[in-house]
């Protein structure tokens, strides 16, 4: 099974994913809910989902982010 998926804390601040998950917008990074609202407060986060949408529409459902290009 995927790492993902079997991971047991969040790889931006190592607290617990009992609670939810989801891949960062930016890189790859499992992260928690807590995390996550935190991205969505950052100044290029309509960026990092425009750019991810874009590769989605091409086919490329494997997008490493706009972090990792």
């Amino acid at each position: 099974m995927d790492k993902f998926f079997t991971q047991k804390y969040c790889d931006r601040c190592h607290g617990s994913l009992k609670d939810g998950r989801t891949m960062s917008m930016y890189n790859t990074d499992c992260i928690c809910m807590k995390c996550k609202e935190e991205e969505t407060k950052r100044p290029d986060y309509d960026k990092a989902v425009k750019a991810d949408h874009e590769e989605i529409k091409k086919g490329n459902y494997n997008y490493p982010g706009i972090e990792n290009k």
